[in-house]
């Protein structure tokens, strides 16, 4: 028996499906590509939650504000090219927040930290009390893993799908 793995992209995807001998009520089920077409860019929409972390399907395009978290967060690109930059904070800008990206307050007012052009497959470690923006010259997508916080969003009636 032989599979073969097909990705796909905002231009191409078809909605996904699985076949569970469970009640459906248990689990929440969403395309991300479906998720990333019908969102705003840098809208942090959740499509998966498990106790307080969760993933978020996030659409780059153009310049997102700056964020912040107060632990570790990883973005996995998986459509198109997007950009990281990173500046330290100062004092006075340190996440107060106790989980999940915050957007800073202005501009960050540290050392320019660098940028990382990621493009579909690469991770990206977003550090902790680090600020930093995404930008994307077209539409692409990323998922990031963190925990839900003051920018999560949640449309779990619109995404999942339960019969």
């Amino acid at each position: 028996m032989s599979f073969k793995t097909k990705m796909g992209s905002l231009a191409s995807y078809d909605k996904g499906s699985i076949d569970l001998n469970d009640d459906l009520k248990h689990y929440a089920f969403s395309n991300i590509f479906e998720v990333a077409n019908d969102s705003k860019p840098y809208e942090r929409v959740m499509v998966a939650s498990n106790l307080e972390y969760c993933a978020e399907v996030v659409r780059a395009e153009g310049v997102s504000p700056w964020y912040t978290a107060p632990h570790d967060e990883f973005a996995i690109v998986m459509d198109g090219e997007i950009e990281f930059t990173f500046f330290q904070l100062g004092d006075d800008q340190k996440p107060s927040h106790s989980a999940g990206a915050a957007k800073v307050n202005g501009e960050p007012k540290g050392k320019r930290m660098g940028r990382v052009r990621a493009r579909r497959g690469h991770e990206v470690l977003l550090p902790k009390g680090a600020a930093y923006r995404l930008s994307a010259a077209k539409p692409s997508v990323c998922i990031i893993q963190t925990s839900a916080g003051p920018e999560s969003v949640e449309k779990w009636s619109k995404i999942c799908v339960i019969d």
